[in-house]
């Protein structure tokens, strides 16, 4: 997922510097978007992970 993210974000940035701010826009939301989600099942896989003993 991770992998995803840093694919948007690029596009995004390579769109804004070609000018296309409205797939720039829609690229970059789509990377944040990602990456939060990355960001909540690693908490969760970091604590259900914790719980073996």
């Amino acid at each position: 997922m991770l992998r995803w993210t840093v694919t948007f974000i690029i596009l995004a940035i390579i769109a804004a510097i070609f000018g296309f701010g409205g797939i720039a826009e829609g690229a970059a939301d789509i990377a944040k978007i990602l990456f939060y989600i990355f960001l909540v099942l690693l908490v969760i896989s970091l604590i259900t992970g914790r719980k073996k003993l």
